[in-house]
């Protein structure tokens, strides 16, 4: 019993320092790199989709098809919504005429 709350213990560290690199990462990409940044993140996120896809077509319970549903439809909006910002954003280094 001691095992197991231990290495649960190590994963919630591991989390929140996995938290802080993050935001510290993200609070130091310059403007120019952050559309790139995005774009490669919605493809990370089209994998996941997929991913998402497989492990709910090989569900044996309900519950799991359930939040592989979630996961797919979720999924599915960070992946058009980050297109939409990175159009938004890339619209504004197109010339004005």
């Amino acid at each position: 019993m001691l095992q197991i709350l231990t290495e649960n213990l190590e994963l919630v560290y591991l989390i929140i320092l996995m938290i802080f690199v993050g935001i510290e990462l993200i609070g130091h990409v310059p403007s120019v790199l952050h559309t790139p940044l995005m774009s490669g993140a919605n493809a990370i996120h089209g994998v996941v989709i997929i991913g998402s896809i497989i492990v709910m077509g090989e569900a044996e319970s309900i519950a799991a098809i359930i939040l592989g549903f979630f996961a797919v439809i979720l999924g599915t909006l960070n992946v058009v919504g980050g297109f939409v910002v990175t159009d938004r954003m890339l619209e504004m280094f197109k010339k004005k005429k």
